[in-house]
């Protein structure tokens, strides 16, 4: 991270300064309208676990530009890999002048995803193009077309994305007509399903609904996230995930695991998939993949992967070399400095402290999450009903104390918290005190 950043949360002026208010009239007049932003103020440095504005204001990052910068901002392996790489060649297209750096990083994803059998990959952009051509890919191996996907998810912005999504506003409202052939099944959400509804009761629920308004003979694949992001942290119950690959192998559905939230040691695991003792057939995989440039990838198992035909995928800039590089120095900085065990400690200072709130207030209805993403749902008092105004509020009050959080969930209601590995306790558990402050401030 840049020597000069102090890792401490200082605000020098308030929220927002003023040149973060000037460059925001002119991202106003020069933006488009439906660009919005979380936090109102400019960046100008990141690392560690801060993230310092234009005014001087050092913020205690605990979003990491939403799982992105999982090894910290500007890692010094990435900083240094990414200078080397640009001061050779910036781009020649892979499928124009190929390059060693697609094929390390597609070999590194290979041998790390779940699963020992043989297996293929395939580099994009974003995490959207990833789900795309994954699903283009169970296509032409199945020669079926139905995609199922589940209630409260998220699988991005493009056209087919959105159909996938569940959320209407702000994802889809007002985009439409929106791909067809995708259905949505029930998810296993322990906090608002019956209490009798375990993992394996959920996933027998999902199947029949499967079954009946789909059928195993149309269905292409299915998608999911093993924790859900942008749908609210949602944490399925255990067994649920198990059965439908079970389901999936036996109809000849291919089973897509949407990793691009929960990847490269995010959950206290290299994958989520991992703890939640899964191999997917296809796995998508973005975000936290190059410490801050964009990538993204489709892995699995080599004869589903190459039942596209050559010339079937691709696109220009897909594994850019630049990316390239620095995704071999995220891998290396996660193996290296043991960032999977860091991740597992920050799990537990985070949800010891968020259940001790939560023994004192019960409008933090759930606290769930795996390794350094967690979130709390929050209801109001003596219900389960989503607060969405109270989230807003509590998020509002960290962002003006210096605290950087994100909220989420169908319903609004889901403060998410998604910090660098690279941030130390100190800044953790004083972020936590921040938002213990917000919620206590709430209730006076």
């Amino acid at each position: 991270m840049p020597q000069s950043l102090e890792q401490r949360r200082h605000l020098v002026t308030a929220i927002p300064g003023p040149r973060s208010i000037g460059l925001m009239a002119r991202k106003n007049a020069a933006v488009a309208r439906g660009i919005g932003t979380t936090m109102p103020v400019f960046a100008v440095e990141a690392g560690g676990g801060i993230v310092k504005d234009v005014d001087g204001n050092s913020f205690i990052d605990l979003g990491s530009g939403i799982a992105v910068t999982t090894v910290g901002n500007s890692a010094p392996r990435v900083v240094d890999a990414v200078r080397e790489q640009v001061e050779a060649f910036t781009h020649t297209c892979f499928m124009i002048t190929p390059y060693e750096g697609y094929v390390a990083v597609a070999e590194a994803l290979n041998r790390l995803t779940p699963g020992d059998h043989e297996k293929r990959s395939v580099l994009f952009n974003s995490g959207a193009e990833a789900v795309e051509n994954a699903i283009k890919i169970a296509r032409a191996h199945t020669k079926k077309q139905a995609v199922v996907v589940f209630d409260h998810a998220y699988h991005g912005r493009t056209n087919l994305t959105m159909a996938m999504t569940a959320k209407s506003m702000p994802y889809k409202s007002g985009f439409g007509p929106f791909a067809p052939e995708i259905y949505r099944a029930p998810l296993s959400y322990p906090y608002r399903d019956a209490k009798d509804i375990d993992g394996e009761l959920a996933a027998k629920r999902a199947i029949n609904v499967i079954e009946k308004q789909v059928g195993a003979d149309n269905l292409a694949a299915v998608v999911i996230e093993p924790i859900q992001g942008e749908g609210g942290f949602i944490v399925p119950a255990d067994g649920f995930l198990p059965a439908l690959v079970d389901w999936c192998q036996a109809n000849d559905v291919v089973f897509i695991a949407d990793e691009v939230q929960t990847g490269f040691a995010r959950t206290g695991a290299m994958f989520a998939s991992d703890r939640e003792g899964i191999v997917p057939d296809l796995l998508v995989s973005a975000k936290g993949i190059a410490g801050g440039l964009p990538l993204s990838a489709v892995t699995g198992r080599a004869d589903i992967m190459d039942a596209s035909h050559v010339s079937g995928l691709g696109g220009t800039y897909g594994g850019n070399p630049l990316a390239c590089a620095a995704a071999l120095a995220t891998i290396e900085t996660i193996e290296a400095e043991g960032l999977i065990e860091r991740a597992q400690k920050i799990e537990r200072i985070m949800l010891d402290t968020l259940h001790r709130l939560q023994a004192d207030d019960d409008r933090l209805g759930d606290v769930r999450g795996r390794g350094a993403m967690v979130a709390v749902e929050l209801v109001k008092s003596g219900t389960d009903e989503p607060d969405a105004d109270l989230t807003k509020t509590v998020a509002t009050a960290a962002h003006q104390a210096g605290v950087i959080v994100l909220t989420c969930g169908t319903y609004g209601n889901v403060l998410r918290f998604l910090p660098p590995l690279a941030i130390s306790d100190e800044l953790l558990i004083e972020g936590l005190d921040v938002l213990a402050t917000a919620f206590t401030d709430t209730r006076s």
